[in-house]
């Protein structure tokens, strides 16, 4: 099958767009993070190379989230079955269509079935956040927290997970990341926020003098061979004595 038009900007690499071609799927990726994320087109390329595994009548090409849930769970089986090492994380990314999840898939799945190494390959931390777009906008067009949490948490996610706690500690972390990419901030540029030095900034820090590190040192009082303690204020020697040895004294 020849396809009209590829598609300019799709975030893969050429090699992979001509790989993609070469498979004769039923449609074209126009859109990799909307037509990956159903499952339908990562079972489709399967199928070529393993056609007993895959059987595309029990795939369906929808787009809710119970027909992306049942295509990658068959998909997942089929992983955990040949020993596939895809991170769940970029299938979780993928399904709710995480900003450069599927674009990682795509390539990861492409390594995986012609054992062929990308050159410019991802490396480090899976990392699906809006940060790194954040970071390029202006101190006063980056969103506030309630904005964070909406561009990081999708709406699927929230179905998908019955547990509660596990959607409060997603919203937890985006918030922890927000104020302390908010701090951050305030360091970088503390006159856009009026960010006065404390008394404590603002003197001059010498390191202590000799004498006064000879009297700021407390000596340890050391027990005597009775247990008592012997204290010193100047020549004067002070020596504590028991309630025992006292009464004894007292009674002679």
């Amino acid at each position: 099958m020849a396809y009209a038009q590829t598609p300019r900007k799709t975030g893969l690499p050429r090699e992979v767009l001509k790989w993609l071609q070469s498979l004769d799927l039923s449609f074209y990726p126009k859109n990799v993070r909307r037509d990956f994320s159903n499952g339908y087109l990562v079972a489709e390329t399967f199928s070529w190379y393993y056609p007993e595994e895959f059987s595309m009548h029990s795939y369906g090409n929808g787009t809710s989230l119970a027909a992306k849930l049942s295509n990658w769970a068959q998909i997942e089986r089929f992983f955990t079955k040949h020993h596939i090492p895809l991170p769940k994380e970029v299938i979780d990314g993928t399904i709710h269509c995480k900003p450069g999840a599927a674009e990682i898939l795509v390539q990861e799945i492409y390594s995986i079935l012609t054992r062929r190494r990308l050159k410019m390959w991802f490396g480090g931390e899976v990392d699906f956040s809006d940060r790194s777009y954040q970071e390029q906008l202006p101190m006063v067009a980056r969103p506030t927290a309630s904005k964070a949490i909406k561009n990081n948490l999708r709406l699927s996610e929230m179905i998908a997970e019955p547990n509660i706690s596990t959607i409060q500690g997603k919203i937890q972390a985006i918030v922890e990341r927000h104020l302390e990419d908010r701090r951050l901030e305030r360091l970088q540029d503390p006159k856009r926020f009026g960010v006065k030095p404390t008394l404590g900034e603002r003197a001059a820090r010498r390191p202590p003098s000799a004498s006064q590190s000879r009297q700021g040192s407390l000596s340890i009082p050391r027990p005597d061979s009775t247990g008592s303690v012997i204290r010193r204020r100047g020549s004067v020697s002070f020596k504590e004595m028991d309630s025992c040895q006292s009464s004894r004294s007292l009674s002679f």
